[in-house]
């Protein structure tokens, strides 16, 4: 099933998604045209009459992908008509910034180390965040903002804060009785399923138990860098022995487990670094905002049985998703490109100048990063093909499947806007 169509009245005001029969039935007749191909969306002609239903976008916030989800609360309940996949960049990001200081830094110890340090007199705004954090923020309420733009979304929702059903139910719970609610433990299970990916520890089968590496009988603690998970026999096989005693004869699962233990917490940091920041940049929009945990939006999508997936996981935030229709949709993939660079030349992994860089951007019509479908009609590269376009002086482009097709077997499906687009 696909996704529903955004559409626009003639003076460009939205109206509620409409399914991809019903857009292809307007364009057919000829009562709309397409608007834009990503996301899909047509205008109307005519104009008709604005009839809305409550609609709500959410959002899944990660460190390399952020979820996004339409959802509908129409007279047969709540049910996801649209979902996509932001694919951030902001690992290019910060290696582009080291790249650039290392040059900087090689620069002026060569030529000016007369000139006096400078990096003691920078100041910084209150809640500044460093361009490989802050991009995540930018791009997920561009994407927020023409989201609003094409539909009569009129409430947000994000994956944010802890959360505890015991609490709703019971007001005046407390103490002990207090964490041991619905939720208890399921923010720590949350983590190690991600983690380790869902799978035993040891042995690499479908895991679902907690496991202590150090047994509590010997000293072990409750903290996360304790825990794994692990199988039903694995976890009997191991008993109360240490780590090492029971992989003595495997040692490269020790190392596999050891080095896993130590993984970075850099996705983690990213995510909670901004989603103050996009919370508050979201409030902006004059919508109601809804939050809610991962724990919580883990706990909704598991109960209704539904797969993971981010934009799964983004229908699934707050209250409101605890029961919510999440049919097999085909989401958009969405992925940050960036719009080139102003570097004048090309330069080797050393940074010295290897090679001229053209000034003019456009070649014969097309720009890179331009969605295009090439129909060629001879010779060995005969064939369709449809992707993100690479322009050459010379005329002869590239696409991600083939190389060296001449510019004039292409035709503009989508102007480049600094993503790259699949299903």
């Amino acid at each position: 099933m696909s996704n529903r169509v955004f559409v626009l009245n003639p003076d460009h005001s939205p109206l509620m998604p409409c399914t991809a029969k019903r857009a292809r039935t307007l364009l057919e007749a000829g009562r709309a045209a397409i608007w834009r191909r990503y996301p899909f969306t047509i205008i109307l002609k005519e104009a008709s009459n604005t009839q809305s239903q409550p609609l709500a976008l959410k959002l899944d916030p990660g460190s390399k992908t952020t979820g996004l989800a339409l959802v509908i609360n129409g007279k047969t309940g709540r049910r996801c008509i649209w979902g996509a996949e932001l694919t951030h960049r902001g690992m290019a990001i910060k290696l582009k910034l080291l790249a650039r200081r290392a040059l900087r830094s090689s620069r002026r110890s060569r030529k000016l180390r007369y000139r006096p340090a400078r990096f003691a007199n920078r100041t910084r705004q209150a809640g500044w965040l460093p361009p490989s954090l802050m991009h995540r923020v930018l791009t997920t309420l561009a994407w927020a903002r023409k989201i609003d733009r094409f539909t009569m979304m009129d409430s947000v929702a994000l994956e944010l804060v802890s959360f505890d059903t015991q609490k709703m139910e019971s007001p005046d719970i407390q103490g002990v009785e207090y964490q041991r609610g619905t939720l208890l433990g399921t923010e720590i299970r949350a983590y190690l399923l991600h983690k380790w990916d869902g799978r035993c520890a040891y042995c690499g089968q479908e895991g679902r138990e907690v496991e202590h590496l150090t047994p509590r009988s010997r000293g072990g603690s409750d903290r996360i860098s304790n825990l794994v998970l692990s199988c039903r026999a694995c976890n009997e096989k191991k008993g109360n022995q240490e780590l090492g005693e029971f992989l003595a004869k495997k040692p490269a699962v020790l190392k596999r487990i050891q080095a896993q233990q130590r993984a970075s917490l850099h996705d983690t940091a990213a995510v909670n670094a901004i989603k103050i920041r996009l919370l508050e940049e979201l409030h902006r929009f004059g919508y109601p905002v809804e939050t809610g945990s991962g724990a919580q939006t883990s706990f909704n999508r598991t109960q209704q049985g539904f797969e993971k997936a981010h934009w799964v996981d983004a229908a699934c935030v707050g209250d409101s998703g605890a029961v919510v229709g999440v049919h097999p949709l085909k989401a958009l993939l969405i992925k940050c490109m960036g719009r080139g660079n102003r570097q004048m030349c090309g330069t080797d992994k050393y940074g010295f100048p290897v090679r001229h860089r053209t000034r003019q951007k456009v070649m014969h019509g097309f720009q890179t990063g331009d969605m295009v479908r090439a129909v060629v009609t001879v010779g060995k590269k005969a064939g369709t093909y449809t992707g993100r376009v690479s322009v050459r002086a010379t005329g002869s482009f590239r696409l991600p499947q083939v190389d060296g097709i001449h510019h004039r077997f292409f035709s503009t499906l989508h102007k480049g806007d600094g993503y790259g687009y699949s299903f």
